[in-house]
């Protein structure tokens, strides 16, 4: 499934939010298994994690749908499967958040194969600098436009790792989490996802001239 990328210049203004890279500390986590512990013995235990992770998740499908209703719905969506599954969940070093982006990730790929409507992906500017300084390429509106193209040509598990890794700003650990595969992996699978792209992008931009 072909997906459409736009740059979404109202994203930060209209949902709130640019991520920032920043790793969870190994205390908070433990602080936060005992609010899952609480959850898993009485449902209603569970609002101080929603709370706390509705706006990441909601900006995270947002990102793939550009469509703040369905978000919404989505989103909803992801937190119900949460709570009725939350009695499964175990502890596994990374932040209970990581477990909510599976959830939501499978939601929208879900909802894009039941509808048969192109995935949709939103970048903020920000993540074009980012991109680019991974890329070791000048940030110019040529090359975005490039990169555009570029990234409308990847296969939809490695425009996954892109996203997650440049606009979700995930550690590679929770990324790792996410997909099902180890950390070393998920490193590896991105850094030769960036060198497709920059040889890619070089090839079109040299067949310009």
């Amino acid at each position: 499934m072909f997906s459409i990328l736009e740059i979404n210049r109202t994203l930060v203004k209209n949902v709130g939010m640019r991520t920032s890279k920043k790793t969870v500390s190994q205390e908070a986590m433990e602080v936060e298994w005992l609010e899952i512990q609480a959850a898993q013995g009485d449902p209603a235990m569970f609002r101080p994690l929603y709370n706390r992770y509705f706006e990441p998740i909601f900006r995270f499908i947002y990102r793939r749908t550009a469509d703040e209703v369905l978000s919404a719905d989505l989103c909803s969506q992801v937190f119900l499967k949460a709570l009725q599954r939350v009695g499964a969940y175990t502890f596994k070093g990374v932040p209970f958040s990581a477990w909510l982006f599976r959830i939501a990730s499978n939601e929208v790929s879900q909802y894009y194969r039941q509808n048969k409507k192109n995935r949709i992906v939103s970048i903020e500017e920000s993540n074009f600098t980012d991109v680019m300084e991974e890329l070791q390429e000048s940030d110019n509106e040529q090359l975005r436009q490039t990169l555009l193209l570029v990234m409308d040509q990847l296969k939809e598990s490695d425009l996954q790792l892109i996203e997650m890794r440049f606009f979700e700003r995930l550690p590679f650990k929770e990324i790792a989490n996410i997909l099902g595969i180890t950390e070393s992996n998920a490193k590896v699978k991105t850094y030769r996802i960036l060198e497709r792209m920059k040889k890619q992008i070089q090839k079109v931009i040299g067949s310009r001239h």
